[in-house]
């Protein structure tokens, strides 16, 4: 048993749990690309991923927060989806992505996932906000 992470980049993490190889927020598009959010707001990306996609290996689980803002999932995140085991992410999100490795969970929802020489693993949705309401 054990756990280790390894910070990609921005709000990209791979954590490796008891065999399982679980990634955060897939952002692999290199610096210089500018990401409009509404409202006036946008940000411009300011430094690539510490790691490509193909460096990372194998991913079983994406947790994926939201996926209509480019910080959060970016167009080489958006390729590593077609190849992870399952993308856990919001019941819109799950819509929006139409694919058939995407679990949709509402708040509280839960997802039971397990695999060969691996513990069960359960991810939880929980609420969360940032910017303005």
């Amino acid at each position: 048993m054990g756990c280790q992470l390894t910070h990609i980049g921005g709000p990209t993490v791979l954590i490796e749990l008891d065999g399982w190889r679980i990634l955060t927020d897939p952002t692999f598009d290199p610096p210089g690309r500018r990401y409009e959010f509404g409202f006036g707001t946008s940000s411009t990306k300011t430094s690539g991923p510490a790691l490509a996609p193909a460096e990372i290996g194998p991913i079983d689980v994406v947790l994926l927060s939201h996926d209509h803002h480019a910080d959060n999932l970016d167009d080489r995140g958006r390729e590593l989806l077609q190849t992870a085991g399952t993308v856990v992410t919001t019941v819109a999100g799950a819509r929006r992505l139409d694919s058939s490795n995407v679990a949709g969970l509402r708040t509280g929802g839960l997802v039971a996932l397990d695999g060969p020489g691996r513990p069960a693993l359960t991810v939880r949705a929980t609420p969360c906000r940032h910017g303005p309401p």
